[in-house]
């Protein structure tokens, strides 16, 4: 904590232009670079939505920047303050201190400290400190928490909004940059503070977890949306909602193989590039494997893979590909496959989304891969249809970057009636393909079709399927069996063919 003062250099015409930003990357992405400098800004928020952290960030932001900053603390004390920030890493040593706290004077009796009094606010202590400190810091950021603590100063509501009004605007004399927080509640709205604001940041719950938006921004458009957030041992953390129009990047469209001519034939050449596919069928056909022989071949290609497991540990994963000849350890020590297990209700899908992006952006990657898309509906928190638009909003943005998406989906029925997919998806996909076990004349086999591709043509035949210890095999068309699809299935001819004919 610091208490000297210093003499304000002379402020440059860029000043006013350029963003103050707040110290939390996210929240400056959603407000296109930061806030609007020399002007105020409500942080409004339940307890423990992570407003006083906001503060701390925007802070000692600041303090790196080698501005003078001002924290002034109407409700806990500084030493509290100061033993919180330090269990979130936050170095406060640059940060100068005004601290207007209740102290326990007031309830023995103590007159000398009268926060709590009522009084005109022309000549109540609390505001002639806060105007003596400013003045004499001439700061250029102040975080006031809570603000909302300045109505027991005043006589009424008009005061209060008087001294309000007054305090903003010798801030902004000044030539600082405020934030200060409200705990409203029913009994106590804070309409009056959002009205006399700048801005507006909105820190709360909804159906993923923490959010944070921006109802208000003079001057300036922001980010729509409830943005994810979480509070980490290095503070706040903020995962703006995915918009896939503000992404792109030109890419060859042409279909990549998955190594397998048969399959290849099926798919007129293989998936094409910025496409999403979703592999369907029931448990134990190999949806995850075939998905997989795409990574492989495009390991042999150079490129760099990434699959995010929800239904499979990372161990069993890797022991099973490497069984069936899928060298995926050492794709993964070529730097050609990356292996995510995504823990169950611990990431919000906007945070999700971020994981990839950063994936994509950062490292080059050409193919992703889900597995699976009811894993990824029960692991990610929030409602059924909100994580299938997520999905459907990520699947755009990886389209938009030239990206092959490959969605692995599980079907409830082992043979029976046949069923694209269960999770009401398959409006997301460019490419279907699925895989189906065929059981005739007691025998148990697989099978691989194809039920539509939006960008190309494709084999309408069903061929057989086999996972063997060197490999996917896919069979010639099976033209002599009808009644797949309808779970009937039947030769036309007297005797099905061997496996090995």
């Amino acid at each position: 904590m610091t208490d000297d003062t210093h003499s304000r250099p002379a402020a440059d015409a860029t000043r006013r232009t350029e963003r103050c930003t707040t110290g939390v990357e996210g929240l400056d992405s959603i407000l296109h670079g930061g806030l609007v400098p020399e002007r105020s800004y409500l942080v409004r928020g339940r307890p423990g939505t992570g407003k006083t952290i906001l503060g701390l960030h925007f802070l000692t932001d600041g303090v790196e920047r080698d501005e003078t900053v001002l924290y002034i603390n109407l409700e806990e004390t500084t030493a509290d303050i100061e033993q919180n920030a330090s269990t979130l890493g936050f170095d406060t040593d640059g940060i100068h201190f005004l601290d207007l706290s209740p102290t326990s004077d007031f309830f023995a009796g103590d007159r000398g400290y009268d926060i709590f009094e009522s009084s005109e606010v022309e000549r109540d202590p609390t505001i002639d400190a806060i105007a003596d400190r400013v003045t004499s810091l001439e700061p250029d950021r102040v975080f006031v928490d809570p603000i909302s603590q300045l109505r027991y100063v005043a006589n009424d509501e008009y005061q209060f909004r008087k001294q309000s009004l007054s305090f903003m605007r010798l801030l902004s004399e000044q030539g600082a940059t405020v934030l200060f927080t409200t705990q409203a509640t029913d009994a106590t709205p804070d309409d009056d503070l959002q009205f006399m604001s700048d801005g507006t940041i909105e820190l709360g719950y909804g159906s993923t977890g923490r959010t944070i938006s921006v109802p208000k921004f003079r001057g300036s458009a922001t980010r729509s949306g409830d943005h994810s957030v979480a509070i980490t041992d290095e503070g706040l953390v903020v995962y703006p909602e995915l918009h896939p129009d503000e992404y792109g990047q030109e890419f060859i469209d042409e279909p990549i193989s998955s190594g397998v001519p048969e399959m290849d034939a099926l798919l007129d050449g293989g998936l094409d590039r910025g496409t999403v596919s979703v592999i369907t069928g029931p448990t134990g056909v190999g949806k995850t494997t075939t998905g997989t022989q795409f990574m492989k071949e495009a390991a042999e290609r150079g490129e760099r893979s990434v699959m995010y497991l929800f239904e499979e540990t990372e161990g069993t994963f890797m022991r099973r590909s490497e069984a069936i000849d899928i060298p995926v350890t050492e794709m993964r020590e070529r730097g050609t496959l990356h292996v995510e297990e995504v823990e169950a209700l611990s990431t919000s899908p906007q945070e999700f989304a971020d994981m990839v992006r950063r994936e994509v952006e950062s490292k080059g990657t050409e193919v992703v891969m889900i597995d699976g898309v009811s894993g990824y509906k029960l692991s990610l928190r929030g409602s059924d249809d909100e994580l299938v638009r997520q999905l459907h909003t990520l699947g755009r943005y990886l389209k938009n970057m030239g990206v092959t998406v490959i969605m692995v989906e599980e079907v409830a029925n082992i043979t029976g009636e046949f069923q694209a997919t269960n999770s009401g998806i398959s409006y997301l996909a460019d490419n279907i393909v699925f895989l189906r076990h065929l059981e005739l004349r007691g025998e148990m086999r697989k099978l691989i079709g194809v039920l539509k591709m939006r960008t190309s043509d494709f084999e309408r035949t069903l061929r057989e399927f086999e996972i063997t210890e060197h490999g996917i095999t896919v069979g010639e068309p099976l033209a002599g069996v009808q009644g797949i699809l309808s779970g009937t299935p039947r030769w036309t001819d007297e005797e099905p063919p061997s496996r090995t004919d």
